[in-house]
């Protein structure tokens, strides 16, 4: 490994650490979304900030490193906004997510800590060709993608998705069935769906290895992304893949994109909620009615029964173990296969 940058965890699907590259300044209006760049950490922003690594590992920074990420938009409700699009003459950038997602800062809450902010140095570059998360895409040939699936949709983020994702994935595998774990949409962070990795998942993936830094991305670019996601599963052979679609659906990160193209597919549907009345939002906006609801809307006996009542459907907690066994009929009685 080349010790002179930081390789943040969207440069996994490369091999810049490994092979050589140029690194070359051109003028913004040549950037574009995916490019890889280099910056140097101009302030490493609060104590609690680290970097994303490849491995899935946190590193901490020290100002003046320099970093090797990727251009791309992020629109959390709950976090941050930014773009690369709002980039200056000054070159001065942001590092949205921990995974090297680099853009100019737009919105931020009040309740997270500053940023850590870049200026960008220039594009890496390979036979005068600058280098895009694309080309490092290995392309799958189309296929009818008809693996079953369990999908998990969140109202915000951190309402509760991957912990979820991972508890029925554990269910799963305990049972002895071959299982796929994917992230279609969101932010670029390795660490979601290395949770269900980490639980057993025989394979996993997200919109990462499909050549995008987040989903926020023109429908027919995201479309693309998506056929090589689904293309992937499918040779996998799984019996059941477990699917986030990060954020919410009703997000700039083509959520409802991905639900289109599987929904013929989808066996049961979990919603992680921060709120009830999120729940009823969402059920009415994206014209969706969950099979178990779960989540921070499930964290007490107050929030359960305020979705049964006010939405009509099953409100859930899986961290509890005690709704274990209901949870495996459920999931049992959906896709159709034994969780014993």
């Amino acid at each position: 490994m080349d010790h002179k940058y930081i390789y943040a965890s969207l440069t996994r699907i490369s091999d810049l650490h490994k092979e050589g590259f140029e690194v070359k300044p051109i003028p913004k209006k040549q950037w574009e979304t995916g490019d890889y760049v280099i910056c140097r950490i101009t302030n490493p922003g609060s104590n609690a900030l680290n970097l994303e690594l490849p491995s899935g590992r946190m590193r901490g920074v020290i100002g003046g490193e320099q970093l090797i990420g990727a251009l791309g938009e992020r629109y959390a409700t709950l976090e941050a906004t930014g773009t690369w699009k709002e980039v200056k003459d000054d070159l001065k950038m942001h590092v949205l997510t921990a995974a090297g997602l680099l853009g100019k800062l737009t919105s931020k809450s009040a309740f997270i800590p500053n940023m850590m902010e870049v200026v960008y140095l220039g594009h890496t570059h390979r036979n005068g060709k600058k280098l895009n998360m694309h080309d490092f895409v290995k392309p799958v040939k189309p296929v009818h993608f008809e693996t079953p699936v369990i999908l998990f949709m969140g109202t915000s983020m951190s309402a509760g998705k991957t912990t979820s994702a991972r508890i029925v994935t554990h269910l799963f595998k305990m049972a002895g069935y071959k299982v796929a774990g994917a992230k279609l949409t969101g932010a670029g962070r390795f660490k979601d769906i290395l949770a269900i990795k980490d639980v057993g998942a025989d394979s996993i993936l997200d919109f990462v290895d499909a050549g995008l830094p987040s989903s926020i991305c023109p429908r027919e670019r995201y479309q693309e992304a998506l056929q090589q996601m689904l293309g992937r599963i499918q040779n996998e052979k799984a019996d059941i893949v477990i699917i986030e679609i990060g954020a919410s659906p009703l997000e700039p990160y083509n959520g409802a994109t991905a639900f289109e193209a599987i929904k013929e597919q989808i066996r049961c549907i979990v919603l992680a909620a921060s709120d009830p009345y999120a729940v009823h939002g969402l059920m009415k906006a994206f014209d969706v009615v969950p099979d178990i609801v779960t989540g921070i809307a499930s964290n007490t006996l107050a929030g359960i029964q305020m979705v049964e009542k006010l939405c009509g459907v099953k409100a859930l907690n899986l961290i509890d173990a005690k709704n274990t066994e209901e949870l495996k009929q459920i999931l049992s009685d959906r896709t159709g296969f034994s969780l014993e």
